[in-house]
């Protein structure tokens, strides 16, 4: 079944979406009972933790009280030892260290997290962010030479470099190791460092393989940590850091990840580092942070002194140990957040119009746009927001040192890295994951790309993953929901990829006549369900054209989330309503 359909609006053709609900696999019901039984927590949750993977008391206690010592032991990781080793001979010899790593927020995580900790222990060392538009992503020929040139003889990599052959070579000619520790996917060669730590590579036996960037460089001072019978609470003061850069970088938020992610929230909402504790006055004023607080209002500030001016800004608040300076820098941060706001805006206004102007455009599997005036510096966010009206694998490139330059986003199911790999051969440069990619081509290869991704990309992509889809948990009746249920299902959290916030879905639903419109497009609601004795208070976002039909009383199903609605210094339970189906949808 096709989800889509072609509208006219005006003399131009839009499309719109049905969303398909999708009902996750059903756990079995012995086994539901049985760890209701020894929980002692109703079958509801039995179910989620069953879908979790959680299927035993030992696990259950594990997910619901993580603790710093479920980490991995950082020297299963390959090259630990040899990393280690390169940084006590450069600090016993006294040679200068630099901490090289991207621009983005698990880069600059990194390079802070990394850098304090061990400026704190030597002081021949500094840090180096490439400069987005001059040198672009990883390990830049400039950054190199700036290092030679400064008398640098070790570089520490962070969150880039698995794919810097040449670069490495280059600089070990010129009597310059590497030290790389990158997430990323290797290619078939990896460069000749000192030492790598990226679990992805051949032979590392490391348990885990989704580490942040900056997770790695945690295990890089977590290791020499260790091996030095330095205090664990050393490394642990960068932990709101770490959790910043896996909520921002969208890595999936079990095992490791989930444990890094909860002590640093922990860490973040109740002792922040002067820098964090500073945006965190223009952005939220929550007490308990969560992942999302962390992707919305965190995140997109740290990456906009790398969009916008110099991502060595951000390091820099991270870094301060001055609350003036710290605000000093925060405002400043904000301004170019509201710069990024701006040019993010008016990109994607004429990125729609582009595609809303050729029907052609309109019936592809893909998109790829190129204007060689758009700002490098948001084209990533763009791509997101057309994936948000379009939904489907996304590429926009912009102009930047006569090469055409472009961000990709994926939708799920679709393995992105692999389509643009295949374009490999029209390419100068690519990385990424199968989520997100960058990528750099000559400007005279750029129509040739979009054919050849748009192929690929038709023949490959499934019918399901060209229509958004909500997959719910398990469906539950209204009257199940109160305080209580919302106490047990916070200790979920925190919520990421890999352990989502848990849909609901409700059936029959209706408004008492309390629903309105809100904002530009947004329905508040005022929901009633069979053996309800109160309405529950629900907010659809972008769903306004709903009203009129819920505005007769007429019944509907819902897909939600719980969540707790911060407002005036006072906390209530809502609905946050993910789709809206009537009866003649189902």
């Amino acid at each position: 079944m096709l989800f889509t359909m072609f509208v006219k609006m005006g003399d131009k053709e839009q499309i719109l979406f049905s969303k398909r609900w999708v009902a996750k696999e059903a756990v079995d019901k012995t086994a539901s009972e049985r760890l209701s039984k020894e929980l002692n927590i109703n079958t509801v949750f039995a179910n989620l933790l069953l879908q979790r993977h959680i299927d035993t008391f030992d696990r259950a206690r594990a997910f619901f009280r993580p603790s710093l010592h479920q980490l991995h032991d950082p020297f299963l990781m390959k090259d630990m030892e040899k990393a280690i080793l390169r940084i006590e001979q450069a600090m016993a010899a006294k040679e200068k260290i630099l901490i090289y790593g991207d621009y983005d927020v698990d880069g600059t995580t990194a390079v802070t997290t990394v850098f304090a900790f061990f400026n704190s222990i030597y002081e021949h060392m500094d840090f180096y962010i490439p400069d987005r538009y001059a040198e672009g992503y990883g390990i830049s020929y400039k950054g190199i030479d700036w290092a030679i040139e400064n008398g640098y003889s070790l570089i520490i990599a962070l969150d880039c470099g698995i794919k810097s052959i040449a670069h490495v070579e280059y600089a070990k000619e010129k009597g310059v190791e590497f030290i790389i520790c990158d997430h990323h996917h290797p290619g078939e060669e990896v460069p000749d460092a000192t030492a790598i730590l990226n679990p992805k590579q051949i032979n590392c036996n490391y348990p885990f393989k989704e580490l942040s960037g900056c997770g790695i460089g945690y295990k890089l001072i977590q290791g020499y940590s260790i091996k030095n019978n330095l205090p664990e609470e050393k490394a642990q003061e960068c932990l709101d850091l770490v959790a910043v850069s896996i909520s921002a970088d969208i890595v999936p938020i079990v095992d490791e990840n989930r444990v890094l992610t909860y002590f640093g929230l922990k860490k973040l909402s109740e002792m922040p580092n002067n820098g964090l504790r500073a945006l965190l006055e223009y952005s939220t004023k929550k007490m308990d942070l969560t992942v999302s607080d962390v992707v919305f209002s965190i995140g997109p500030r740290i990456n906009a002194a790398g969009r916008i001016a110099d991502a060595k800004d951000s390091v820099r608040l991270m870094l301060t140990k001055c609350p003036i300076e710290a605000k000093n820098f925060a405002e400043l941060i904000n301004v170019h957040n509201d710069e990024r706001r701006s040019f993010d805006t008016n990109i994607t206004e004429q990125a729609l119009a582009v595609i809303s102007n050729s029907k052609e455009m309109l019936h592809r599997k893909s998109t790829v746009v190129f204007n060689p005036a758009w700002h490098k510096g948001v084209i990533g966010i763009v791509a997101s927001r057309l994936i948000e009206k379009y939904h489907r694998p996304t590429v926009v490139l912009t102009e930047s040192n006569g090469m055409a330059t472009g961000s990709a986003r994926s939708v799920p199911g679709f393995d992105l890295y692999h389509a643009v790999e295949t374009c490999s051969d029209l390419l100068e440069q690519f990385g990424g994951h199968t989520h997100a990619a960058g990528l750099t081509m000559k400007l005279e290869n750029v129509p040739e790309f979009i054919e050849r991704f748009e192929k690929i990309v038709a023949e490959t992509i499934a019918e399901k993953s060209m229509a958004p889809e909500v997959e719910y948990d398990i469906e539950l009746p209204m009257r199940c929901i109160n305080a209580k249920f919302m106490g047990i299902l916070k200790q979920f959290a925190p919520f990421g990829p890999g352990n989502m916030n848990p849909v609901f879905m409700t059936r029959n639903v209706w408004d008492n006549g309390y629903g309105s419109i809100v904002g530009e497009n947004h329905l508040r609601l005022s929901l009633m369900q069979e053996s309800l004795h109160k309405p529950m208070k629900g907010i659809a976002f972008g769903q306004a054209h709903h009203f009129d039909r819920i505005a007769t009383g007429v019944s509907f199903d819902i897909c939600y989330t719980l969540e707790e609605n911060h407002f005036n210094d006072s906390v209530s339970l809502q609905l946050n309503v993910k789709d809206i189906k009537f009866a003649d949808q189902r």
